[in-house]
């Protein structure tokens, strides 16, 4: 049996949701089974196309990972965008990409054999029963970068499937903060009922906050190593950055770039975080990258109702409001383990270890082919 780990990817990409998915395909320890698209930082229509662009540029046609579009709307309320971060299509300002209407683009969105789309529920069904297998083979790890819609389907629909989850990781969520509102953060100010339902299943879930994703931040420094491969800060002069080694560097380069002018405009960061990208990270190197000192179990709610706390995620750090027990996940229980720092240092690492590995593979490499 394969030691790796076996994800399933929700997503809605997104540039930050881009630079998971390219960390999914390259850290040796996961096995990608499939990803699920839902609205959120654009619409589904969008976060399904750029689902599929990056899965070719970072990964190629033929590594046998499909796109299954999911959610067009929330649980309960009205579908909300993010066009102020991501730009109208979600993927503003990059370059290179494969265009959406490419046939091999196309091709990546799961279809069956009489042409149909197979939409995200069903794919997680098939995939889950196919790898879990009634318990001989092994358990699949959820990890869900956007609003938690698609996966509260999957928890409300088929709850029998719940024995072959492993996890569920979250990127999502903040302890006393927001960048949607004073208090909310954007996938659980999208659908905070989704994410009730998440948070109330019987499985360990795992929290990754505004808290932790707002260190991992692309500095000027990591950004000329992204470009170059190697060089440092001080070795590029003035404020220009050196030019992109290869067509997958200047791609990922351009996805940096318009993040953080976006970023800066709408939050005064000078670098910016890459939110998603540590919710796959924290599945392939757990506590080499993320002490568990930095990591604790609470009790973890959603408000649901507040005129003004709508989406905040109240995080019991001093004790549950009513009394439960360390052993038990879901409604009753210490629900979440929430994940509160990280070595900002060893995960850049990572990341550029793993944008190495796509350089040697992506197609657009290749003279501009994709297939």
């Amino acid at each position: 049996m394969s030691s790796r780990i076996p994800v399933w990817l929700d997503v809605d990409p997104g540039h930050d949701d881009a630079t998971a998915i390219m960390l999914a395909i390259h850290l040796p320890n996961i096995q990608l089974l499939g990803i699920s698209t839902t609205y959120g930082n654009s619409s589904a229509h969008h976060t399904t196309q750029n689902a599929a662009r990056c899965l070719l540029a970072f990964g190629g046609s033929n590594i046998g990972v499909r796109v299954y579009p999911g959610a067009s709307k929330p649980l309960i309320l009205p579908a909300r965008y993010a066009p102020n971060i991501h730009g109208t299509d979600g993927l503003g300002g990059i370059e290179g990409l494969p265009e959406a209407d490419d046939p091999v683009v196309l091709e990546i969105i799961a279809e069956d054999e009489h042409g149909e789309i197979i939409h995200a529920l069903d794919g997680m069904v098939a995939h889950i029963k196919q790898t879990w297998n009634n318990g001989v083979g092994k358990k699949v790890t959820v990890v869900s970068c956007g609003p938690m819609t698609n996966i509260a389907l999957f928890i409300s629909v088929y709850p029998e499937l719940l024995d072959g989850i492993e996890q569920f990781i979250f990127m999502g969520g903040a302890v006393g903060l927001g960048n949607k509102s004073a208090v909310a953060e954007f996938n659980m100010l999208c659908d905070p009922h989704a994410a009730q339902i998440v948070l109330d299943a019987p499985v360990p879930t795992v929290m990754i906050p505004l808290n932790t994703t707002h260190q991992a931040r692309v500095t000027r420094d990591i950004h000329i190593k992204l470009l170059s491969g190697s060089k440092q800060a001080s070795d590029i002069g003035g404020d220009h950055l050196p030019s992109a080694q290869t067509p997958l560097r200047h791609t990922l380069s351009t996805l940096v770039s318009f993040f953080t002018e976006t970023y800066k405009s709408a939050h005064g960061f000078d670098a910016p975080p890459l939110h998603d990208a540590l919710a796959v990270a924290y599945v392939a190197l757990g506590k080499d990258v993320f002490p568990e000192t930095q990591s604790r179990r609470y009790r973890v709610d959603v408000e649901l109702t507040g005129q003004h706390t709508l989406g905040e995620t109240v995080v019991g750090v001093r004790g549950c409001r009513n009394k439960c027990s360390d052993n038990s996940w879901g409604s009753k229980g210490k629900n979440c383990i929430v994940v509160l720092g990280l070595d900002v240092d060893k995960f850049f690492n990572v990341f550029l270890e793993c944008v190495d590995r796509c350089d040697r593979v992506s197609p657009l490499n290749q003279g501009g082919s994709t297939s």
